[in-house]
């Protein structure tokens, strides 16, 4: 919805069966009030800690919420002021166009060649960036494995274990692509052929095992400037909505 929304206590949110993508993002004023773990309040459920007792939440789970900033009362009690009946106050403004990702079931997606590119064979190259691939049903947080494409390489090799990053491309001896995701481990030794451009990882987050997508290549200095527009126009709208309703103070 890409907007402010005020419910009253008691309330109960619904939400119906997805049209595009797996996953919805429900943001609360004050956040989620629970412990603190690396700098974060996420839950790592393969290492069973973080957030709510480091589990999956439950029927009958309760979450306390944090004090809201003096910006977020100011929204809420803007968007409490333009209600219209006895439903939820919805804010009049949303989020801009440039900040909404595009959502699709078989995105092109921005790649980055990785290091060990070179390593692929020749017909592999081609491929990664001119065949579609499939969303395995074997894939989780911690990656996404592709199907339908094999990418095999010029000779077998075997490599030092070294860092990877959210959306670093690995390719196992099998050939068949994984995609680092969130929960994705911190180093790894197959080769990495490929990196994706920030801005475009939302676009993978949200696809479900059977979506496809494609690969187009880009530099190292395209997605900079790519990720840092997008950066700019998320600050451009943190300071028009807090000029917004901030007037009259």
């Amino acid at each position: 919805m890409w907007r402010s929304i005020h419910v009253h206590r008691g309330a109960k949110l619904g939400f119906g069966r997805p049209k595009l993508g797996c996953r919805t993002y429900l943001t609360v004023a004050g956040g989620i009030d629970v412990p603190m773990i690396f700098d974060s309040r996420s839950t790592y459920l393969r290492g069973q800690f973080g957030g709510h007792q480091g589990r999956a939440l439950r029927p009958g789970d309760e979450l306390a919420t944090g004090d809201p900033s003096g910006l977020a009362q100011a929204i809420a009690d803007a968007v409490q002021g333009g209600r219209d009946g006895a439903g939820p106050a919805i804010a009049s403004w949303s989020a801009g166009h440039t900040l909404r990702t595009r959502y699709s079931s078989e995105p092109v997606v921005r790649l980055i060649p990785g290091e060990h590119a070179e390593l692929l064979a020749a017909p592999s190259r081609t491929k990664l960036f001119s065949a579609s691939f499939t969303i395995s049903a074997s894939s989780d947080r911690m990656g996404y494995r592709l199907e339908g494409v094999e990418l095999p390489l010029r000779n077998p090799v075997e490599l030092l274990s070294e860092g990877v990053a959210f959306g670093t491309v690995q390719l196992p001896p099998d050939g068949m692509p994984i995609v680092l995701m969130a929960d994705r481990q911190t180093t790894g030794g197959y080769p990495r052929i490929g990196e994706i451009a920030s801005v475009d990882l939302p676009l993978i987050a949200q696809l479900r095992p059977g979506d496809r997508l494609r690969f187009r290549p880009i530099s190292v200095d395209e997605a900079q400037e790519l990720y840092l527009t997008y950066e700019q126009d998320l600050s451009q709208a943190r300071a028009a909505i807090s000029m917004r309703h901030s007037r009259g103070k």
